[in-house]
């Protein structure tokens, strides 16, 4: 009895929809907080910011990024240079080294979703696909806000 109900709360357990601001782990690579914020009406870009974290021994890298949301997603570096911001793709993808974690955050790396479908709209849920060099891909949602 005690079986049949410890498989009942199971099942109930795995059929429940996981949050994308959890932890999504595949491997030795842990993605969390993944969020974006809400684009006025016409917008054509939107941005991403996630945190992401190597468990492993061995470097991954992220490599790019899908969504069914933009035409293209790309990775971008901030930088200043002599008071002014500069942003620009990243080439070569991003390596997350072993033990490390990297945010990509409003003050510096970031998610940059091209050619968007539609705006996105506060409490919309976004998905795309991480693509990881070893990892492989790993699918997350951002939460508008």
């Amino acid at each position: 009895m005690r079986s049949l109900a410890f498989a009942i709360a199971l099942a109930t357990l795995s059929a429940l929809p996981q949050s994308p601001a959890l932890a999504n782990r595949h491997t030795d690579i842990t993605v969390t907080a993944p969020w974006s914020r809400a684009t006025p009406i016409g917008a054509p870009t939107a941005v991403g910011y996630l945190i992401i974290a190597n468990h492993g021994t061995e470097p991954d890298r992220l490599t790019s990024v899908d969504s069914p949301a933009a035409g293209h997603v790309s990775l971008h570096q901030m930088s200043m240079a002599g008071g002014i911001m500069r942003m620009r793709p990243v080439v070569g993808g991003l390596e997350i080294a072993p033990g490390a974690t990297i945010s990509l955050d409003p003050n510096g790396d970031h998610l940059m979703f091209e050619g968007l479908k539609r705006p996105f709209h506060s409490g919309d849920h976004v998905p795309a696909v991480l693509h990881f060099e070893h990892a492989g891909a790993i699918e997350t949602g951002f939460v508008v806000r």
